[in-house]
């Protein structure tokens, strides 16, 4: 019995096949989303027909093939031609060493096809559907050998495997199946993806600090791959849940879906600005293929590589050797996006962060936090693993926030002192602690850092600058307090004072978010750049170094801890760059200021405040048995009253700025087309539609209550601000 014979047993045979003879013809038409089939003019096809036999031709100027005489039954169309062009981006990803692409000159067709609409939702209005026998809605992967580098499916009106793919039996396991006789209209979805704007120029911009905000939130979530266990043994991979890293750079974004949650606990969406790109030039996950890579064989056991392996690094499964750091990378042809997280797990991470005992720091000669240190250690066999892969000379963006934020400054400077390599890195770090002396902090001077700080935020304060943890001194020290409470305070002390060495200093520009509390009814919120961390933060200043009762004065700790929500990203930092974007959005097109004249009076009745209570602290200082101590203190406390003329200078030029196009959206300002039409998908959002007071600069009204709290005090009370309350 012939094939064909079989085939006429079965039920569907006697609709479709008559007999297996020649004579029978197939038309068929690739168009995209408006109906057009010019994008695919020219594009090789491999036809086969029911008996296996194959045909093999080129679509005309209108993306129609023909094939005749074909045997009865369905065909199976597939365009495996490979990409032969010239485009770089292209050629790159076919010939890279590692997980090279099997790009088809579809896949780059039907990358420079958009979207019939905006949301990338599909439609059966398509007008080639007027001269169609049969429609079908169709993905690349359908039509193409190898996809595992290819978007997940998202919808179709074609089912694979079913139909006449099943008449056809092993001749239909591959391409797309279409009938006899007929002319069918293929309409290919589009390979577009999001990706969040980020721009590449030097200095900072209000693009970026609110992107690479929820970026840094984003390493709080696990990877998300499935299955999760390791090796992996399945064929496949893929990441359903949401927020996960996995999710967002492999899945949602990869199939255009705009997501708005990088923490679980999120209660309203904050969305990235996304743009439209070619799928190829999104932030990329790489494909798993035991097939196809020999490292991902799961033969290979603990050497085998899977996506989640290559771009999560997560140290806890070391068990006692764990530094309890996690970090994610991604990239694309232009930049390279690395993120590490920050304090997370309460025991360990806090240990960390205790951890402040300087150690030498080998790329340069000087010292550092030896918690952080460690951690960036780890962090950067992962990144240097990952650039040797996929490094061709791209900007590297690193962030970070709080311990994150630590770790990743050591890890940009470990970076730019690689040797033999010269990349140009830009880091943003949120409420991040210091990390190394001052030499440290001198050394790393031409690394770009943008750091931002929200107000009342206790983090930055620590390490302070005055410490040195040396555990077994200051451990001996608690436990001597137990016994005899002066020797063993002493002891402790002397545990975590930093008596001959640098002190700890902070590196990068300061941004500081000052919210500024007119009266009950209006607020408002300005980032600016202070030139003394003392209006930032309450523990940035030198007068912590102060004794009181043998141990260092510590007034507002309690303070600082009750408004530790103020370090959170969801609760202050995401809400702060969001309205600090929207500001400047505003400034911009409207050409006015950053700063209204009612917040410019306002901060300078509180910088005279500050100055007026440091000049204090230093007269009431005294030489007593800390003679050298106390000079360090005033010395540290004269520094910090200049400093205060130098924030008051710099409050005065913002008065006066007019913010530009560039400032607001850096590099992404020459492109004003993708820029324009980026905007409008963001501006659709009802959560960016919200007329938000810290996102504005305040109507003119009174000056009554100038003097209200900017920190955490009833709204409309009088408070002047407290250099108590900086340690």
């Amino acid at each position: 019995m012939t094939s064909m014979e079989k085939e006429l047993e079965s039920p569907l045979s006697s609709r479709v096949l008559t007999c297996p003879a020649q004579g029978r013809w197939s038309s068929f038409q690739l168009v995209d989303e408006f109906g057009s089939g010019e994008p695919y003019e020219g594009l090789a096809y491999v036809v086969v027909d029911s008996e296996g036999k194959t045909y093999d031709g080129n679509l005309d100027g209108t993306g129609t093939g023909k094939v005749s005489e074909h045997f009865a039954g369905p065909i199976a169309l597939t365009f495996d031609q490979k990409y032969q062009g010239e485009e770089e981006l292209y050629k790159d990803l076919q010939a890279r060493p590692h997980y090279p692409l099997k790009i088809t000159e579809l896949q780059v067709r039907a990358e420079q096809t958009r979207y019939l609409n905006h949301n990338s939702t599909r439609t059966r209005e398509n007008p080639a559907q007027a001269c169609a026998d049969e429609f079908f809605q169709v993905e690349v992967r359908h039509l193409v050998k190898h996809v595992s580098h290819l978007p997940p499916q998202v919808y179709s009106h074609y089912p694979p495997g079913s139909g006449p793919a099943k008449i056809m039996g092993k001749h239909g396991e591959r391409g797309v199946a279409l009938m006899p006789l007929k002319h069918t209209v293929l309409e290919v979805r589009p390979m577009r993806a999001l990706r969040p704007m980020l721009s590449i120029d030097a200095g900072v911009c209000a693009l970026n600090l609110y992107q690479l905000a929820l970026m840094s939130t984003l390493s709080y979530c696990p990877f998300g791959q499935k299955p999760d266990k390791h090796p992996v043994e399945t064929k496949t991979v893929r990441f359903p849940l949401q927020p996960t890293v996995g999710n967002w750079f492999g899945d949602a974004l990869a199939k255009f879906e705009e997501l708005g949650k990088v923490d679980a606990t999120q209660t309203s969406a904050y969305y990235p600005l996304f743009e439209d790109v070619p799928y190829s030039r999104r932030l990329e996950i790489v494909p798993f293929d035991p097939d196809l890579y020999d490292a991902n064989k799961p033969e290979r056991e603990d050497e085998q590589e899977h996506p989640a392996k290559i771009h999560f690094f997560d140290d806890r499964i070391l068990g006692k050797q764990s530094t309890d750091t996690q970090a994610f990378i991604t990239h694309h042809d232009e930049l390279i996006l690395i993120s590490v997280r920050g304090t997370y797990e309460i025991i360990a991470d806090g240990l960390r962060d205790a951890d402040a005992f300087q150690v030498p720091f080998e790329e340069h000669g000087s010292k550092v936090h030896r918690g952080f240190y460690e951690a960036a250690q780890k962090a950067y066999g992962f990144v240097v693993k990952y650039l040797d892969k996929f490094y061709t000379g791209q900007k590297l963006l690193i962030c970070g926030h709080s311990l994150g934020g630590a770790v990743a400054l050591l890890l940009s400077e470990m970076l730019r002192r690689r040797t033999d390599f010269n990349y140009n890195i830009q880091l943003y770090t949120y409420g991040a602690p210091r990390a190394g002396d001052a030499l440290f902090t001198k050394g790393a001077e031409p690394l770009e850092h943008h750091r931002m700080v929200a107000h009342n935020d206790p983090v930055p304060s620590v390490p302070g600058t005055w410490m040195n943890t040396k555990t077994s001194v200051y451990g001996t020290g608690a436990a001597l307090t137990f016994v005899n409470v002066p020797v063993g305070l002493s002891v402790f002390v002397a545990g975590i004072t930093n008596w001959t060495g640098e002190p700890y200093e902070h590196h990068g520009k300061l941004y500081h978010a000052m919210p500024v509390q007119f009266d009950r009814n209006e607020k408002s919120m300005i980032l600016w750049e202070p030139g003394c961390d003392t209006v930032a933060q309450h523990a940035a200043c030198s007068v912590a170094i102060q004794q009181k009762n043998g141990l260092p004065d510590r007034p507002s700790l309690l303070t600082q801890l009750f408004n530790a929500g103020s370090h959170s990203m969801v609760g202050s930092y995401i809400p702060a760059c969001w309205a600090t974007l929207k500001r400047w959005q505003e400034a911009q097109s409207a050409n006015r200021s950053l700063v209204s004249d009612r917040e410019f009076e306002w901060m300078q009745k509180a910088l005279a405040s500050i100055t007026l209570q440091l000049r204090q602290k230093r007269d009431q200082t005294r030489p007593d048995a800390y003679v050298r101590h106390h000079e360090k203190t005033i010395e540290a406390l004269n520094r910090e009253i200049d400093k205060i003329q130098m924030s008051l200078d710099r409050l005065k030029t913002l008065r006066q700025q007019r913010i530009t196009e560039k400032k607001v959206y850096g590099s992404l300002s020459d492109q004003p087309e993708p820029l324009s039409e980026s905007l409008s998908r963001w501006l659709a959002h009802s959560e960016n539609k919200v007329v938000e007071q810290l996102a504005m600069a305040p109507t003119s009204k009174s000056d009554d209550g100038l003097l209200a709290s900017i920190y955490g005090h009833t709204v409309g009370a009088p408070h002047t601000l407290d250099i108590d309350s900086f340690i």
